[in-house]
């Protein structure tokens, strides 16, 4: 836990390149410390694509360099570098080949980046939200790191969809339909909600949880998201915000990686309320796995 949080101290007082603070305009800067909210926020890319020692804690010195493996038997997938490194990671990316990787899963050699790159939900980024992650992406430290190929034992897809033109920003107004937006950019459902056989989502057991994740610490169960008794029915707001910010469950329980409560702890009040009123939302369904 005193891991977690000097992670989470050290995101909160992160500044960006000040040599690009010094080129920005208001405009820019704005978008700047958007994509930084983003990132070490709801979004947190860092919680797959920092780089990790072997007991699986991150090296806050080699940034978003990539290397943490999944090994299911679907796929054994390494997270990329995404540092702007040129030989390494995305120095040599444009900006609409970035937005293409993130938004669309085709790399600039027009490969298919698998799984568990949450592209399905990946797709729903504003074009406002895009740009932020882009430029915060670009003012990172670049840092060189060779990270292994992932390969599949199955089939990827020649794409996600059609090619995405334009995404327009979700209004706060609508706190539910807000909320949704920011549980699918933050990819929620990609870790609590069952797969099949092939490592598919079963989207009709959506926030089922059950998925289960080995790791050094263990082998951790993505929790029940839904209204049912088995998810978070019986669960009072403040214990919802608690689970996810804290890594506590309702019953006092510590939660376990990969869950990344050190960046949800930097989710704004207004931001959090929106993600539990879409939760309650959710269609009641039983806990699709065992403890």
């Amino acid at each position: 836990m005193q891991s977690h949080l000097k992670l989470t101290l050290v995101m909160a007082a992160a500044a960006l390149s000040s040599s690009l603070w010094a080129q920005s305009g208001p405009k820019n800067q704005a978008l700047l410390e958007r994509g930084k909210y983003l990132m070490n926020g709801v979004v947190a890319c860092g919680n797959c694509h920092f780089q990790r020692d072997a007991k699986g804690e991150p090296l806050l010195d080699k940034g978003l360099s990539g290397g943490f493996v999944f090994d299911e038997p679907p796929f054994k997938a390494y997270a990329s570098n995404i540092t702007p490194d040129p030989e390494t990671g995305i120095g040599k990316w444009t900006d609409a080949q970035l937005a293409k990787a993130i938004r669309e899963g085709i790399r600039p050699d027009k490969s298919v980046i698998g799984p568990p790159m949450p592209m399905a939900f990946y797709r729903n980024l504003s074009d406002d939200d895009l740009a932020a992650i882009i430029a915060y992406l670009r003012a990172q430290k670049p840092v060189r790191h060779v990270v292994p190929k992932s390969t599949y034992n199955i089939p990827l897809p020649p794409n996600y969809g059609p090619p995405i033109q334009q995404v327009r920003a979700t209004s706060p107004r609508d706190k539910v339909k807000y909320g949704a937006y920011l549980v699918e950019i933050g990819h929620c459902m990609e870790c609590h909600t069952p797969r099949d056989e092939k490592g598919m989502l079963r989207l009709s057991q959506l926030g089922a949880g059950g998925q289960h994740f080995p790791g050094p610490w263990g082998t951790s169960v993505s929790r029940n998201l839904t209204p049912h008794e088995t998810g978070l029915k019986n669960a009072s707001d403040a214990q919802i915000e608690r689970a996810i910010r804290e890594g506590v469950d309702p019953t006092g329980q510590a939660l376990k990686p990969p869950m990344g409560y050190p960046f949800y702890k930097t989710i704004s009040n207004e931001d959090m309320s929106a993600i539990v009123a879409y939760l309650r939302t959710l269609k009641p369904l039983a806990f699709a796995g065992k403890h």
